[in-house]
């Protein structure tokens, strides 16, 4: 179990990290892009009744931040990071202050989900943050994994733009990753059978063995492009990779088969290369379709509910790559982005 720690004796300082250097489209995150700063902690006490300071215990580590540091790329969803500016992120955390006229509903000590960034200290409005409501099986952590943004993308895309049915085939990229290990369970849950492509035979293992996929392809192998055709025709494809390997599932399908475009870490930090296989979408009468996850905000709650009752009932798994320190927040980024983690990335502060 990861259980938050008690409530702590408030230091003088607090942290964050902020953007320094903006990197290139193609380029690595180094120790140059990023510089943490201090702050006297009692800046961030609370000025107004609405607001709530949080002490910060994990912080979510996600490949899309890497398109926060980039400018002026017309494909680019995420809003720029600008120079100077907390990086953000999504974050589970105790109430260590109120404001002394503060009459809402949140009490200190109180395990909350808020996007404070990559601070050890946020002071947020009450409107910005969640209670958890933990369990047995169910724990604070989780709220960044499978009952988080990731979850919640896996569950989305596969339910609603997917649509995945029992006795399909569902591929997915990106397999042993957050929202990738997420969506394999799910389709596992909907009678799917599921192939899970992931580099190297560690992760592989841990796609079978573990999670209870079918079939596991690495894409590291010199054989994988013949064991991808071997796998079967596609109904649905989870893709978090794009690049070559969602040319090879275009070309794969089955007829009327849906390609989930959740996202395409192969091409971030770098300019993108376009895909060949489209025209097989009219013959097999196939529809690509991208999402935010931030358009289904609405269905939250009852999306939650139902990946709870799955956790509590064992059908689904997190498993969750715990990284340190938090000044190096910026290194274990680019460790995400190298495909080094098994599972979900975060930061304990």
């Amino acid at each position: 179990m990861y259980l938050l720690m008690d409530v702590e004796p408030l230091p003088a300082q607090a942290s964050r990290i902020v953007l320094a250097v903006r990197p290139a489209a193609d380029a690595d995150i180094d120790d140059s892009t990023f510089r943490v700063e201090k702050i006297p902690l009692a800046s961030l006490f609370p000025r107004r009744p609405t607001q709530v300071l949080v002490q910060v215990k994990y912080i979510s580590i996600d490949a899309g931040m890497r398109l926060e540091l980039i400018e002026n790329l017309p494909w680019n969803h995420a809003i720029p990071l600008k120079i100077g500016e907390t990086m953000r992120a999504e974050t589970v955390g105790v109430v260590v202050q109120l404001h002394r006229d503060y009459k809402g509903k949140f009490d200190i000590g109180d395990e909350v989900i808020c996007n404070a960034g990559w601070v050890t200290y946020g002071l947020l409005e009450e409107s910005e943050i969640k209670r958890i409501e933990t369990t047995d099986a169910v724990n604070a952590i989780d709220y960044l994994g499978s009952l988080g943004g990731t979850g919640l993308t896996a569950y989305f895309g596969l339910t609603d733009i997917g649509k995945i049915k029992s006795g399909e085939t569902c591929f997915v990229s990106g397999a042993a990753g957050a929202v990738g290990s997420t969506a394999c369970q799910l389709a596992k849950i909907q009678g799917a059978k599921v192939v899970g492509i992931a580099g190297g035979p560690v992760k592989c293992k841990y796609l079978v063995d573990e999670l209870g996929i079918d079939v596991a392809l690495d894409y590291k192998s010199s054989s994988f492009a013949a064991e991808f055709k071997k796998a079967g025709h596609i109904d649905v494809f989870f893709d978090n990779v794009g690049g070559y390997m969602l040319d090879m599932a275009l070309a794969n399908l089955n007829k009327r088969a849906r390609l989930v475009i959740c996202g395409g870490v192969s091409q971030y930090g770098k300019e993108p290369t376009g895909i060949t296989g489209t025209l097989n979408l009219v013959p097999k009468a196939a529809r690509m379709e991208g999402f935010s996850v931030w358009d289904y905000r609405n269905q939250y709650q009852e999306a939650q509910r139902n990946i709870s009752r799955w956790i509590e009932d064992g059908k689904i798994k997190c498993r969750f790559y715990i990284a340190e320190p938090f000044e190096r927040c910026p290194q274990h980024l680019a460790n995400l982005l190298k495909g080094i983690n098994v599972g979900k990335m975060v930061v304990r502060v």
